[in-house]
């Protein structure tokens, strides 16, 4: 039960951005994706989000977040003014915030299978509409609910790791984009009146790809195959909204929030808020370990920064609760649209 406790209140105390505050919302919230989004639908088995250090600054122990606190749904739905829903692993556990909506999304995972043993975002629309075949969610409560689908780019991370870097990516890019389109107009076939898609962040930014410049600079050759997916998801998004005669689609800037909110700078002093953006709070100390390693033996394997708030990235893949929170408020003008 302590599990449920934890997804009821990862949107409570003073972590309001609901422009109207949180009186009187009935909106829901269906979450499909990958770590970027999931709170709490990986195995514990095999998944470092259940590992210490994660969650440490919330809820204050591992609680399957991909971070030391909150992620992207927590932010969002908050914003809407309603509790970050619960997973779709623990629905049975919460009847009582059902109607929050759900969160099917579960790290490592993509459009298509990847090498992470997981559901891919088809499986997760399937387990969505197995909730509305048995009225867990009827036709009006779906008018009224919004869908948040995150891609991170596990997909483009398998393809390489499978075929190598010289692999023209463009081809398998198109293929990407041609299965989210699809998976976009089920979510809505199925009565979702709002979707709402992740760009793809910088990911030659990402502390993985940065390492080799010791965390110095980004990888152009990555945020290059970056454009070019974003670029066709934009498209996409176009053709979809002139098919449905109405903007049910709408695009969530991830590409230009994380880039943003590296080089925030503090009100005061004007320096930059997190002083290496590159720079992850918690590595492996040695090559084959990650964060939240540990050896056969217990001992940690891992180092961590003294003050995860002022880094943007948590681990080599993704931010911090506070990275986290500043690509939020690089969204929320944006955001303000919804409503």
């Amino acid at each position: 039960m302590a599990k449920k406790i934890n997804v009821v209140e990862g949107s409570r105390h003073g972590f309001d951005h609901s422009p109207q505050g949180r009186q009187g919302s009935n909106k829901r919230l269906f979450v499909f994706g990958d770590s970027y989004v999931d709170t709490g639908n990986t195995g514990k088995a095999f998944s470092p989000a259940w590992k210490a250090p994660y969650g440490s600054t919330f809820p204050g122990k591992p609680a399957g977040r991909f971070s030391d606190g909150r992620v992207l749904t927590d932010y969002l739905a908050s914003f809407l003014g309603i509790r970050s829903p619960i997973p779709y692993r623990w629905r049975k556990y919460g009847k009582e915030v059902l109607k929050y909506g759900m969160n099917f999304g579960s790290g490592g995972t993509g459009v298509f299978d990847t090498i992470v043993p997981g559901p891919n975002m088809t499986t997760q629309i399937n387990y969505f509409e197995q909730q509305v075949a048995e009225k867990v969610y009827t036709k009006q409560d779906l008018g009224n609910s919004i869908a948040l689908a995150s891609i991170a780019g596990n997909d483009y991370a398998t393809f390489i790791l499978l075929n190598g870097s010289s692999e023209p990516l463009q081809d398998f890019t198109r293929s990407v984009i041609n299965q989210i389109s699809v998976n976009l107009k089920r979510i809505h076939n199925l009565g979702v009146r709002k979707i709402l898609v992740t760009s793809i962040e910088p990911l030659g930014c990402l502390p993985r790809i940065a390492a080799k410049f010791l965390y110095k600079k980004c990888s152009q050759i990555e945020n290059s195959a970056t454009t070019f997916h974003n670029q066709l998801l934009q498209q996409v998004v176009r053709d979809l909204n002139n098919a449905t005669h109405q903007s049910a689609f709408r695009i969530i800037d991830l590409n230009y929030a994380f880039l943003s909110a590296m080089k925030k700078q503090n009100n005061h002093t004007g320096t930059v808020k997190f002083g290496d953006p590159l720079k992850p709070c918690c590595v492996g100390v040695a090559e084959g370990y990650s964060c939240g390693d540990v050896d056969e033996n217990g001992v940690k394997k891992f180092a961590m920064c003294k003050h995860p708030m002022s880094a943007f990235f948590w681990d080599d893949v993704h931010p911090t609760q506070e990275g986290w929170h500043e690509v939020f408020l690089a969204l929320q003008p944006s955001l303000n649209k919804l409503h």
